[in-house]
């Protein structure tokens, strides 16, 4: 498998993000921006499914697990950057969002971007996660062994 380059391995840090993002975030945060570039698609949302793969503790074997609902569209923004938009379920608006946050991170308009729409999806998703672990701990059961004494 080839070695990605470092904006190839960022591209696909802030995709999956924006995958993974709740239902009309990443609409939200990019209509907070304004009015949304022309573009022109080179391929309409689109609503199909995948499969999900899973490990056995992680490390294990690898098993299909299900199919999951997956929606995806590209587009070409009238300067000609393309951008490609992947999201979970049926929503074609966030992957629509999705997509065009993909091709305006290739535009000088790529800083903005990343601290209005970028930056505040980690926070959160960061924030998710925390509350899932704390949630976790919070149910942790702590075993011990008691000596009993014999040899």
């Amino acid at each position: 498998m080839p070695q990605l380059t470092p904006d190839q391995t960022a591209r696909q840090a802030r995709l999956g993000l924006m995958a993974r993002a709740p239902h009309g975030r990443v609409a939200a945060l990019l209509a907070a921006q304004g009015d949304a570039p022309r573009f022109g698609w080179l391929r309409a949302p689109e609503v199909g499914s995948v499969m999900v793969r899973g490990r056995t503790g992680g490390s294990g074997a690898p098993f299909n697990l299900g199919e999951m609902t997956v929606t995806r569209c590209a587009l070409r923004l009238e300067t000609g950057e393309i951008g490609h938009g992947y999201v979970q379920g049926r929503d074609k608006s966030d992957a629509q969002a999705a997509a065009l946050v993909d091709a305006l991170m290739q535009t000088p308009a790529a800083e903005a971007l990343r601290a209005t729409v970028l930056m505040p999806l980690e926070a959160e998703e960061a924030e998710r996660r925390a509350t899932r672990a704390r949630k976790a701990a919070a149910t942790k059961v702590e075993f011990f062994t008691m000596v009993r004494g014999e040899d």
